[in-house]
C-alpha cells in the first residue's frame, strides 16, 4: 500500500472515530435529557448512507464530506414542532440542559483520550528510555551540563519515562520561558540534577524539533545500511532488493549507516534512484521509485537489520495497576490540553510561531506515519488530536460549541438569551475566523511539503 493511500485511510479512520465520538457526546446527553434527535450525522453534505432506528426513527448518516458531523435535534428555530411534541423541542430546554447538551461534544473528546491513555498504561507500552545521545553546543542543554549518555529521569520534580514525557515537559517550560531543574542518572545509577534556562528560547515552532533547539539529541543505535526486512508492496520489494542486502550507495553518494541511508532517501521523494547494495561480497545496482511525485519524503520500504540485544537496557515497559493508571491518564489529558491552550495563546501573543497551526494534509500525513508504525503510536495519535479537537470546540467563536456555551453564559448573567440579530452577526463573524485559520492551515501544510 503507498503511502499516500495509508495516509488517506488513516485519516479517515481518525476523524472518522474523533467525529463519531464528539457527536455523540451531544446526541446522548440530548437524548438523556429527553430532547428529540432528528439526525445524527458523520460527515457534511450530502447523505451517502442513511438507515433510521429508535422510537423516533432518529436518521444515521454517513455523509460527503469527512470533515466534522452534526446532531439536528427538534427545534422551533428551524421547522414547525407540533404542539405534542414542543416538550421535546431544544429551544425549549431550561438553561442548563442546553449548556449540558453542547458541553458534552468537546467532554467526550477530553474522556475518549482518558480511556486511551487508561488502556495503554494498563496494558503497558515498551518505550526507549530518555537517555542523551549528544548534547549540541551553544544550546541551552550544553550550558546546563548536561552530558551524553545521562537519562533524563525527571523535569521540574515531573518523572519523565519517556521522550513524550520530557518533550511536554520542555515545551511547558519553554511555552513559559522559564528555567527547571532536569534530574539525570549516570550509567552507574548515581543521580545528578542541571539547572535548564530557556528563558532565551525564541518563538516556539520556528524550529520544529524541539530537542534540537533545546541542544539534546536522542541516543540512537549505530545500525549498518543493511536490509533487515521488506515492507509487503513496498518500493524495494517491487524493485528486487533482498534481505541482507547491504546499502552502500545511492545515486552514488556514499551511505555509511542506517541513519545516512534513512536522510538520502528521504531527501529524494518520488525520485527514481539508483541503490547500490552489497548482496554476498558482489555488488548490484538496483533502481528503486521512492514513493508518489509530490510525496513529503522518499519512502524506500525496509527495516533494518537489527542484531539481537542492541536495545538490551535502553529499553522498558511502562505500566500501572488499574487505578494509578486512571491518575496518570487524567494528568496527561490535563496537561496536553493546557499545553494546547498555551500554544494557542502562544501564538496570539507571538511567543509560539504560526507554524503550530497543522491542516488536514498534515494530520492526514502524521495519521498515516503513526498507522504504519503500530496500534499503539497511532492511539497515541488520537488521543492528541481529540484533546485539540475538544480545545478548539470550546473557543468562544461564534457557530463553534464554545460560541454556543458563550452566548449561554451572556444569558445567565442578563436573564434573557441573546438576541438572534447578534446571533447572526456571530455566525458570519464565526465562519469568516475559521476560514482565516482554515487557509493558514492549509497554507503551512502546502509550505511544509515544499519545503
Amino acid at each position: 500500500m503507498s503511502g499516500l493511500l495509508t495516509s488517506v485511510l488513516a485519516f479517515l479512520v481518525a476523524i472518522g472515530i474523533l467525529v463519531a465520538f464528539h457527536e455523540f457526546g451531544h446526541y446522548w446527553v440530548a437524548r438523556r435529557l429527553g430532547v428529540k434527535v432528528l439526525r445524527y450525522s458523520i460527515g457534511f453534505g450530502k447523505p451517502l448512507f442513511t438507515w433510521r432506528a429508535g422510537p423516533d426513527q432518529t436518521e444515521y448518516c454517513i455523509s460527503a464530506i469527512p470533515l466534522g458531523g452534526y446532531v439536528k435535534m427538534l427545534d422551533e428555530r428551524e421547522a414547525p414542532v407540533p404542539a405534542e411534541e414542543q416538550h421535546r423541542a431544544f429551544n425549549r430546554q431550561r438553561l442548563w440542559r442546553r449548556t449540558a447538551i453542547v458541553a458534552a461534544g468537546p467532554l467526550f473528546n477530553f474522556l475518549f483520550a482518558l480511556v486511551v491513555y487508561w488502556m495503554l498504561f494498563v496494558a503497558g507500552t515498551t518505550e526507549v528510555r530518555p537517555v542523551v545521545g549528544e548534547v549540541l553546543p551553544e544550546t541551552p542543554a550544553a550550558a546546563a551540563a548536561i552530558e551524553p549518555g545521562a537519562e533524563i529521569v525527571a523535569i521540574g520534580g515531573r518523572a519523565t519515562p519517556t521522550w513524550e514525557k520530557v518533550l511536554i515537559a520542555l515545551l511547558d517550560t519553554g511555552l513559559s520561558r522559564s528555567q527547571t531543574t532536569v534530574t539525570l542518572e549516570d550509567r552507574d545509577g548515581r543521580q545528578m540534577e542541571r539547572r535548564l534556562d530557556l528563558s532565551g528560547l525564541g518563538r516556539l515552532g520556528d524550529e520544529p524539533d524541539l530537542l534540537r533547539t533545546v541542544g539534546i539529541r536522542p541516543w540512537q543505535p549505530q545500525l549498518e545500511a543493511r536490509v533487515g526486512e521488506l515492507i509487503d508492496d513496498g518500493a524495494a520489494a517491487s524493485a528486487g532488493l533482498l534481505p541482507g542486502d547491504r546499502v552502500v550507495a545511492v545515486d552514488g553518494d556514499p551511505v555509511d549507516d542506517w541513519r545516512g541511508l534513512v536522510q538520502a532517501v528521504q531527501a529524494r521523494a518520488g525520485e527514481t534512484v539508483a541503490v547500490q547494495v552489497d548482496r554476498g561480497g558482489q555488488l548490484h545496482t538496483v533502481d528503486v521509485g521512492l514513493g508518489e511525485a509530490g510525496s513529503p519524503r522518499g519512502v524506500l520500504g525496509v527495516r533494518p537489520d537489527v542484531p539481537p540485544g542492541l536495545f538490551d537496557g535502553m529499553q522498558h515497559t511502562v505500566r500501572y495497576g488499574p487505578l494509578a493508571a486512571l491518575g496518570e491518564a487524567a494528568a496527561d489529558t490535563w496537561r496536553t490540553s493546557v499545553l494546547t491552550v498555551q500554544v494557542l495563546w502562544g501564538m496570539v501573543t507571538g511567543q509560539a510561531s504560526l507554524n503550530n497551526l497543522s491542516g488536514p494534509i498534515s494530520i492526514g500525513q502524521f495519521a498515516g506515519d503513526t498507522a504504519a508504525t503500530g496500534l499503539v503510536p497511532f492511539l497515541k495519535f488520537l488521543a492528541i488530536v481529540s484533546i485539540s479537537l475538544g480545545v478548539l470546540n470550546l473557543l468562544p467563536i461564534p457557530i463553534l460549541d464554545g460560541g454556543h456555551l458563550m452566548y449561554y453564559a451572556i444569558e445567565a448573567v442578563k436573564g434573557s438569551p441573546v438576541s438572534e440579530q447578534v446571533q447572526i452577526y456571530g455566525q458570519y463573524l464565526g465562519i469568516l475566523l475559521l476560514l482565516l485559520l482554515m487557509t493558514l492551515a492549509f497554507y503551512n501544510d502546502i509550505a511544509r511539503l515544499a519545503g
